[in-house]
């Protein structure tokens, strides 16, 4: 759940609930992130003319109806219910988290269907005028796949793929039988996939029927979330999900694997057969809305279009020629694109704001820095690190790029923070691409996950093709390209084992202060990347100065570098 603020038409602010609660993927209200977003664009509540919200209890009523009782399933009557009534008194819940009053919140909000939400988060923020449109994702508002055109200030939906048939849920059952069963945890397994032989594809694709209109229909006896309910806790912690499959998967596949169990080659093999039956599928979608809407732009959303893998193979395997995704295409980017469905397409305002950064979050100046710092000087000390700041910034960005360069850890805190799930730059770790052992060193001894989990290359743009193939620029990291066979060894640690990197590139316009961190780097070693992680560990991504801090001191980064500030260890050597 997130929050976004949205003035006369340009985006001022956007933020996850997730970094002011500290809990992945957090679940409920984001009051924090609503106010968060108020106080970053120096209103109060009472300024707020609309208040937009990524849900319409009452859309595809008389489908939801049908479906109820054609196929009677367990526990969905209730469950529904209780959703209806949530939704229903979201204007009362919004008027006492800002301190208003209900009936003049109620008059000011607007109900925007999930889909709707998620096309005009990409939409109405992207550089076309006219392109064509998708969100592919889970469920929301019974409508798991959507498609059509923006022209302007308007959206055009063209198609649906209705509940129960879901890419998203396909993807979902096969990570939960592959032991992954936090939420959002598919990431891992488009990790996972590289390492595998696809020798699964057609028991995989069995589970899919894929139609001439461009829709899809999955078979629904390998899944339990359309008759059976699926136990579901969505309030105010960590969202979980229950089994999504029935066991008649595991006789196709075999035993699930327990989340303690090694991965072993099969499974691997599966991870890798999934990715190839998912973008075959979602493939069969795009190419039926580039050939309906005609047109070579393409502007992707929803939970799916985080899949960065099939994002870099489209241009490739269909006629679009351009593609906008922004940072937060899951549900967590329905906040943005609710508020401005309802400045374009319902009040039928212009359009006048392309989204070029992901820098939309808050921002801590140097005094609250310098104060973190010292309210924690003691463990600064006993941690054996040495602090001090710096006044040339330029000359800081030096060091730093020395520091990199000799094989140290940095961990990464400026301006404002990012919007959406990747570090951009501004709350990142940092460290050399060139080394083989980085990527060994930072998944076992800072981030404690999975060794097999890649990082990304974050490159300069005017250096794109010198290390990739057929990439594009993306600001945003969310598509993977090969890495060029001759720069593969010269970049081992942000290169996967399929010889792929899944990059950002930085340029002076989408982040000022990285770029010149990463030509500094360029200029000592002639290599124009570094290696970019989130500044975290096994929680969301660092919000202020002091959770930086406490990161830093509880792992094994070797430098913070913090606005102006340093903090720094005594030795830099990983490997002793």
């Amino acid at each position: 759940m997130s929050a976004a603020l949205v003035c006369d038409g340009q985006l001022v602010a956007a933020v996850e609930e997730e970094r002011y609660r500290r809990i992945k993927h957090v679940a409920g209200f984001p009051r924090q992130a609503m106010r968060a977003c108020l106080e970053m664009g120096n209103l109060t509540a009472d300024d707020i003319d609309v208040f937009a919200v990524s849900r319409n209890p009452r859309a595809h009523l008389w489908r939801k109806a049908l479906f109820l009782l054609t196929h009677r399933p367990k526990g969905t009557i209730a469950s529904r219910a209780r959703n209806l009534a949530s939704l229903q008194a979201l204007p009362g819940t919004i008027a006492e988290a800002l301190g208003l009053d209900a009936a003049r919140v109620r008059r000011r909000t607007r109900f925007v269907e999930h889909h709707p939400a998620h096309l005009a988060s990409a939409a109405f923020v992207s550089p076309f005028d006219e392109a064509a449109i998708c969100a592919i994702d889970g469920f929301g508002d019974f409508v798991s796949t959507s498609w059509g055109r923006v022209r302007g200030s308007r959206l055009l939906i063209d198609g649906h793929v209705f509940f129960p048939h879901s890419l998203g849920l396909l993807y979902l059952a096969i990570t939960q039988y592959l032991g992954f069963p936090n939420y959002g945890d598919e990431f891992k397994v488009m990790g996972l996939a590289p390492y595998g032989e696809p020798r699964y594809v057609r028991q995989i694709e069995s589970l899919v029927h894929l139609r001439d209109d461009g829709r899809f229909e999955l078979d629904l006896s390998y899944f339990r979330h359309w008759n059976e309910g699926v136990q579901m806790t969505w309030e105010d912690g960590a969202p979980t999900l229950g089994p999504v499959f029935t066991p008649k998967l595991e006789t196709l596949l075999g035993p699930m694997r327990r989340p303690d169990e090694p991965i072993a080659a099969q499974h691997e093999a599966i991870a890798a057969s999934l990715q190839a039956a998912y973008e075959r599928a979602a493939m069969h979608v795009l190419r039926h809305v580039q050939q309906t809407t005609g047109s070579t732009r393409l502007c992707l959303a929803g939970g799916c279009a985080m899949n960065s893998v099939a994002n870099g193979k489209i241009r490739d395997q269909t006629a679009f020629r351009d593609l906008f995704i922004q940072p937060a295409a899951g549900d967590n980017g329905t906040a943005l694109g609710a508020a401005f469905y309802a400045w374009n397409h319902l009040e039928g305002r212009p359009r006048g704001f392309v989204m070029a950064h992901g820098s939309w979050g808050p921002s801590f100046g140097d005094d609250a820095i310098a104060a973190a710092l010292d309210a924690e000087q003691p463990a600064i000390s006993e941690g054996g690190c040495a602090r001090r700041a710096w006044a040339d910034e330029a000359a800081l960005d030096d060091w730093t790029a020395a520091q990199i360069a000799a094989g140290r850890v940095v961990g990464w805190y400026q301006g404002r923070m990012e919007w959406g799930s990747r570090a951009l730059g501004n709350r990142s770790i940092l460290a050399d691409p060139r080394r083989a052992d980085m990527r060994e060193i930072i998944n076992t001894r800072i981030k404690f996950r999975e060794r097999f989990r890649p990082f990304a290359p974050s490159v300069l743009e005017e250096a794109l093709d010198e290390y990739f193939v057929g990439a594009v620029a993306d600001p945003f990291m969310l598509q993977v390209y090969p890495v060029r066979p001759d720069k593969r060894a010269i970049v081992p640690a942000i290169t996967h084992v399929d010889g792929s990197g899944r990059l950002q590139t930085v340029s002076l316009r989408s982040n000022p202060r990285y770029y010149r961190l990463i030509s500094a780097f360029e200029r000592l070693t002639g290599v124009p990347m570094l290696l970019n992680t989130s500044f975290n560990e096994n929680e969301p991504i660092v919000l202020t100065p002091a959770q930086a801090l406490d990161c830093f001191l509880r792992t094994s980064m070797d430098v913070l570098v913090i606005g102006r500030h340093v903090v720094e260890r005594a030795t830099g050597d990983l490997n002793a």
